[in-house]
């Protein structure tokens, strides 16, 4: 039996969960949202949105002003007759500030805090004639106009706000020196798989960028990943897998030559595309290339191809490339619409987020009633999750992969409870011949399976008390696994070291769940 040990131990530990990652960056809170009551906080403003007054049911958008004795009018008196317009004017600018997301280099950044700033002067120039109701009023005012300021400064200074785009000033640079640059000289792309991987794991750290749920945030994180995951499809496209050695030779099909020019065209199209996409493109625009490619296909599309299959193969491949160049040159206004950016409501993330409730039931289960009956289905949903479409998305490749790791976590913790009873069993039938090394790898994993259990049903954060308890016990175990002695037993130190592995994957697995990971 003793010499079973290491092979159940094996087959127990050589499963595909890794417990995710430890190094998913924490961004800051969220802007605070903006108070009515002194001092105006930034935030999203509620008097601004949908371009309504401040003041709804005054002819106007305003009304009066509230707290005065009698609730005064501002017909009462002239500074609050311009007041009132002065506040009317401050409403029109939260649909351009609450969405911003722009920096402070943008020119439309400097627009709004020009607007601005000239208002806060107007109202501080209206005279209040020591009325403390004109002194309530003018300070509300100038209150809404500062707290429009600092939440426009705020989000364009946002430490999320920089690293995006740090993060696609990164971009452009690898792809300036890989792409563009010898583009421009005349010379081949070059860059190859290390352009590539370089690229993605851009990508990959945009999507890890924190917003804390903020509109401006999201957007500016979105318009960067959007644009370096195009790039990364143009790239792809760059050394497509073909089915005939193309291009064909012109003596082939009197058609060919021009499918070989277009095709030559194409190259060139796909290096002016990745600078634009990357603000790289200098006197270009898409709608330039776009009616430079859709030209292109017209020229294809007169060509007469009839009798020869291959040809004509060839030339719908070339025609299928320009479209799916075409398709990524509408990114002009990509992440302008809260779908866009939303991808709470992408159907990937649908169908993922449906699957992890459902892991969520059976693990439920799992703690309750025992190991029983939900192996199956735990592998079936597996499979399923492997079947989503990402497109090429980073947040939805982490979606995906996250829910991976939450039903391997559920796999991994019944095949040790199985582990477990086969092992008591048989050490009840034969006690004879367990050797203490291994029997001291057993009594740690079955500490580790119930510290386990407990990972698996933690919902909280990671300065919860729970978190801080689970981590040091199983710190603990790590340390109780390095004072076996194996006593030269192969099998016991193998034992020890996949069992140190399961340790480590808890951990990795409980800083996971409390990275406050978002789409």
């Amino acid at each position: 039996m003793c010499a079973n040990v290491f092979r159940v131990l094996k087959s127990l530990f050589g499963k595909p969960f890794d417990g995710g990652k430890r190094n998913m960056e924490h961004g800051p809170p969220p802007p605070q949202q903006h108070q009515q009551s002194p001092p105006p906080q930034p935030g999203p403003f509620p008097y601004f949105q949908g371009g309504g007054g401040v003041f709804p049911g005054y002819p106007g958008g305003v009304s009066f002003f509230p707290g005065f004795p009698g609730g005064l009018s501002p017909a009462q008196h002239p500074s609050l007759v311009k007041l009132g317009e002065l506040q009317g004017e401050v409403a029109t600018f939260g649909p351009h500030v609450g969405p911003f997301s722009g920096l402070q280099s943008d020119r439309e950044y400097k627009r709004l805090m020009r607007e601005l700033t000239r208002l806060q002067l107007e109202i501080d120039q209206v005279e209040t004639e020591g009325r403390p109701e004109l002194q309530h009023a003018r300070k509300r005012v100038a209150g809404e106009v500062e707290g429009l300021l600092r939440y426009l400064e705020g989000n364009a200074t946002h430490p999320s706000r920089l690293a995006v785009e740090a993060l696609a000033q990164e971009a452009q640079a690898l792809l300036l020196t890989g792409i563009v640059e010898p583009h421009r000289t005349g010379l081949p792309a070059g860059g190859g798989e290390e352009l590539l991987e370089a690229v993605q794991d851009v990508a990959m750290r945009l999507a890890q960028v924190k917003t804390g749920g903020s509109v401006p945030l999201r957007k500016a994180r979105y318009r960067a990943l959007t644009r370096v995951c195009a790039v990364l499809e143009v790239l792809d496209g760059m050394a497509p897998v073909r089915t005939l050695p193309l291009p064909l030779s012109n003596e082939t099909h009197a058609a060919v030559q021009g499918i070989n020019r277009a095709m030559g065209e194409l190259s060139a199209a796909r290096c002016q595309l990745v600078a634009l996409l990357m603000g790289l493109s200098g006197r270009d625009s898409c709608a330039n290339l776009a009616r430079a490619l859709t030209e292109l296909q017209l020229e294809l599309d007169a060509l007469d191809v009839s009798g020869d299959a291959a040809i004509r193969n060839y030339r719908k491949q070339v025609v299928e490339e320009i479209n799916g160049l075409l398709k990524h040159l509408d990114l002009e206004e990509e992440g302008d619409n809260t779908h866009r950016y939303d991808l709470t409501q992408n159907d990937s993330i649908r169908e993922i987020e449906a699957l992890r409730g459902r892991v969520c039931e059976l693990r439920g289960e799992v703690l309750r009633q025992g190991v029983a009956g939900q192996g199956a289905e735990l592998q079936c949903l597996l499979t399923r999750l492997d079947e989503v479409d990402t497109g090429r998305n980073p947040c939805i490749r982490e979606a995906r992969r996250r829910a991976v790791l939450e039903v391997q976590a559920v796999i991994t913790y019944m095949d040790l409870q199985e582990a477990l009873w086969r092992h008591q069993a048989e050490r009840e039938q034969n006690r004879a011949q367990q050797r203490p090394p291994v029997e001291a790898v057993w009594r740690v994993l079955a500490s580790l399976s119930e510290l386990q259990a407990r990972a698996l049903g933690f919902g909280g954060k990671r300065s919860d008390k729970n978190y801080v308890v689970l981590e040091e016990m199983l710190t603990k175990r790590l340390l109780d696994l390095d004072a076996v002695d194996s006593q030269g037993d192969p099998d016991a130190k193998a034992a020890r070291k996949q069992a140190v592995k399961y340790a480590q994957n808890i951990l990795n697995y409980l800083d996971m769940k409390t990275d406050e990971w978002e789409y």
